[in-house]
């Protein structure tokens, strides 16, 4: 059986950086810190009182009907706009298509916990008494972004949620693009959403010690490879892309972003929340991108790094990266797009993978920002594009997002050019 070639066709984000693709491409470009207070709720007794929330946002203005907004959590209304974005952008005539062969693998860490805080929130304070909204459930599990998502448009084909930690959106991306070499659809939309600011996340990730707590620079606080970094700052919003058949584009004259040549799906088999201190997950995921690629190491122009600014996340990633790409580590360029947009957990693979589109798409390296103090446990003969983005053609990419449990995800990603 012959493998099909995948290519994506459409894109879409709502993110700390922006509500359009162009105005995060814009301020990823820029440097822009996407950080601030938090708002949605109170912080005084937080460890950490700031994040990278999705600033002005209504639903309603992004066309979801207000009964529609009281069923659906603050995650999934972040898919159904950067949905909504990728099947416009995409250009398909559903009338057209084959609703069969469009599918959706949306992925998202931690689902709607914003709703059963809520829920919880009500029972405790009316008195113990099981007075739950029958949206509940529905609104709550990771899986019905995704389900939401096909409803509107019909689509028939493959739909399910991927959940892997941080490494989930990454995770749907892999088995996006194997479905579709496959055969099995012609299109899919894929990526994932997350809103984690509240209360059990904020205090869930402060208890297990992996938040910064620099709540007097918190603009600056999310610093990948920097020595004082002190743990991730929380990010929320959507990104998704139309994942799509060669052959198929083609067929219809799609305007085609980039194409999709090899993914890598690993475990680290170390430890619940701590990455392998010699990055060996992190090692074989990226080989394995790169083997199913046919890509040599020399060829990658760019990595965008998991880079969360955690002490020792940052230091095993990039001994990975010299493990892989030996002498050609210190001629590509990486950097971390975590320190513009915080970290979103479910939803930063399909961020960082539309990053390196931005990337391939303007011959720009997007730069990790914040960077201050140098650490003697770092290498910075590496270019790690420090506080200024870069440019330099750019035609092969490699993401990388890696997760609590130990799960690695990486996409190998090269700009088209028609043959």
């Amino acid at each position: 059986m012959q493998l099909k070639r995948v290519v994506i066709t459409g894109l879409g984000t709502i993110n700390p950086l922006g509500h359009t693709i162009e105005e995060f491409f814009n301020n990823l470009e820029k440097g822009t810190s996407g950080a601030g207070p938090i708002t949605l709720f109170d912080v005084t007794h937080f460890k950490t009182k700031f994040a990278c929330e999705v600033k002005n946002f209504d639903p309603t203005q992004f066309g979801i009907d207000r009964k529609e907004v009281r069923k659906l959590d603050r995650y999934a209304q972040f898919a159904m706009v950067a949905a909504d974005q990728v099947v416009k952008d995409c250009g398909i005539d559903l009338e057209k298509e084959n609703l069969d062969r469009i599918g959706v693998i949306w992925a998202s860490g931690i689902g709607g916990i914003d709703t059963l805080t809520q829920e919880v929130k009500n029972y405790v304070e009316g008195g113990y008494i099981p007075r739950f909204s029958p949206f509940l459930v529905p609104k709550m599990i990771a899986d019905i972004a995704a389900g939401q998502i096909s409803m509107k448009y019909g689509f028939r084909g493959p739909n399910y949620a991927t959940v892997s930690a941080c490494a989930s959106s990454t995770n749907a991306m892999c088995d996006a693009f194997n479905l579709i070499r496959l055969g099995k659809a012609d299109l899919i939309v894929t990526g994932g959403s997350e809103a984690g600011i509240c209360e059990p996340s904020i205090g869930g990730f402060n208890a297990a010690q992996a938040l910064s707590t620099n709540n007097e620079q918190a603009l600056t606080a999310s610093r990948p490879f920097d020595k004082t970094r002190d743990g991730f700052v929380m990010g929320e919003g959507g990104a998704g892309l139309m994942f799509e058949e060669y052959e198929h584009a083609v067929a219809r004259g799609a305007k085609i972003y980039a194409e999709v040549l090899g993914s890598g799906l690993t475990a680290d088999a170390h430890h619940i929340t701590a990455p392998h201190p010699e990055g060996t997950g992190a090692t074989n995921v990226m080989r394995q991108a790169l083997e199913e690629a046919g890509v040599k190491p020399e060829e990658v122009d760019y990595v965008n790094v998991h880079g969360t600014s955690t002490p020792i996340g940052d230091v095993a990633e990039l001994k990975a990266i010299k493990a892989i790409f030996g002498d050609h580590a210190y001629k590509l360029n990486i950097s971390s797009t975590k320190s513009m947009t915080g970290h979103l957990l479910g939803a930063a693979g399909a961020v960082e993978a539309i990053a390196c589109i931005c990337a391939m798409q303007r011959n720009v390296i997007p730069p990790t920002i914040n960077f201050e103090h140098e650490d003697p446990e770092i290498d910075y003969k590496l270019n790690l594009t420090l506080n200024k983005a870069q440019k330099r053609e750019v035609n092969v990419t490699l993401s990388n997002t890696f997760g609590f449990g130990g799960h690695n995800s990486s996409i190998l990603l090269k700009k088209f050019k028609a043959n």
